[in-house]
């Protein structure tokens, strides 16, 4: 929406990013949320050769994890211990980010 003057007049000067990125997971971590998940929940993936850049959320889990106990009638209460056993397992302290990817722009 940045480019678009006539949508926000007062925010200054049309421009245009130089990128767009959207959370999205690769298909091949779709069987490991549908453990957590369960099946009849609709999981958005993308091929893996389509996942170019990544960022590190290990910093952030705990919070992310705070938010959605906050929350709970954002997840089914019987997912919540295994959505929370996942995100640690899956960005827990001391496993590095994929090789070959990087939380900045290629």
């Amino acid at each position: 929406m940045a480019g678009l003057a006539q949508l926000y007049p007062d925010a200054g000067a049309p421009w245009r990013p130089r990128a767009l990125y959207l959370a999205t997971h690769p298909h091949s971590a779709v069987p490991a949320l549908r453990e957590v998940i369960g099946a009849r929940k609709a999981v958005y993936s993308v091929p893996d050769e389509q996942v170019i850049a990544t960022v590190d959320v290990r910093p952030w889990i705990e919070q992310k994890i705070a938010a959605v106990l906050a929350h709970r009638s954002e997840v089914e209460r019987g997912a919540l211990p295994g959505l929370i056993a996942a995100c640690r397992r899956m960005h827990g302290s001391g496993s590095s980010p994929p090789s070959g990817t990087s939380a900045t722009p290629p």
